[in-house]
């Protein structure tokens, strides 16, 4: 049982060498960004709505893209920004897929539910940009926010959801009440009603649905709790699901190999799964 929820959702105390990640993530950011830019595959800060943090970057590879993925951040919905992130494009850039990663409103400034509604504002710009099927990826509170976008009350409209082929929920929070618990909901703002909307795990999936959810092996048991629960209720509501426990990786570097093109999580990101296996 647990007793102590802060420290259930506390990553960085159990990390080590954690305060080194932010400024080795910003550096890497800004240097793929540069890299982007300079051969005119980057657009920086295109504006999907009219808040100030509703922006996106995105990538392009070489040649018409296969498709688009979107990452979404993490930062328990109260912290980071895209521009932190960018060098995890590279891996599906380089696999010849547009790649996206916007910013949104945060919390206490926003509800978790209007992030939602944020980030199903975005997918559905950059779809309607660019063609091709819709890959979805995030970490931590982006892992929430992705799931939703695959339930039957996700924001984005029908013909967007329809074209969403594969999901990956790394580390993703699923059911949002254990949250209501924690000295962090100061900021957040949740009460039951919302947890329970928020949760895609109290949700049905739209179908056909491809998720896997994947998380460091060596992350706090809550988030590997939380992993294996949307795979799986969702396997019983009809979803194609995957769950996997990345061996020897904690919160802060399980998402690491996205940006590596030949890595096990952009070869999972980029293949839906085949039902027959799920």
């Amino acid at each position: 049982m647990i007793t102590d929820w802060d420290d259930a959702y506390a990553n960085g105390d159990h990390i080590k060498g954690a305060a080194e990640f932010p400024g080795m993530w910003v550096k890497m950011a800004t240097a793929f960004r540069d890299e982007m830019t300079a051969t005119n595959r980057a657009e920086i800060d295109v504006a999907y709505g009219a808040a100030e943090r509703e922006k996106y970057d995105l990538f392009l590879p070489e040649g018409s893209p296969k498709g688009i993925v979107v990452f979404v951040h993490g930062g328990y919905w109260k912290a980071f920004d895209k521009s932190t992130w960018s060098h995890l494009a590279r891996g599906a850039v380089t696999k010849g897929w547009a790649v996206c990663l916007p910013s949104y409103t945060l919390a206490p400034d926003a509800r978790i539910s209007e992030i939602t509604r944020q980030i199903g504002a975005a997918i559905d710009h950059v779809a309607k940009r660019i063609s091709g099927p819709i890959h979805l990826t995030g970490h931590s509170a982006g892992g929430h926010l992705v799931s939703r976008m695959n339930c039957i009350n996700s924001p984005l409209s029908p013909g967007i959801q329809a074209r969403i082929e594969n999901t990956v929920s790394i580390s993703g929070l699923h059911d949002m009440r254990p949250l209501l618990n924690t000295a962090m909901n100061d900021v957040l703002k949740l009460d039951e009603e919302e947890a329970i909307v928020e949760s895609a795990a109290l949700h049905r999936p739209h179908l056909p649905c491809s998720i896997t959810c994947w998380v460091g092996a060596d992350e706090r048991p809550e988030f590997i709790r939380q992993n294996a629960l949307l795979v799986n209720i969702w396997t019983g509501l009809g979803a194609s699901t995957r769950s996997v426990e990345a061996p020897d990786k904690h919160h802060f570097n399980v998402i690491a190999d996205l940006a590596d093109p030949e890595s096990d999580l952009v070869a999972c990101l980029l293949h839906p799964i085949d039902p027959e296996d799920a």
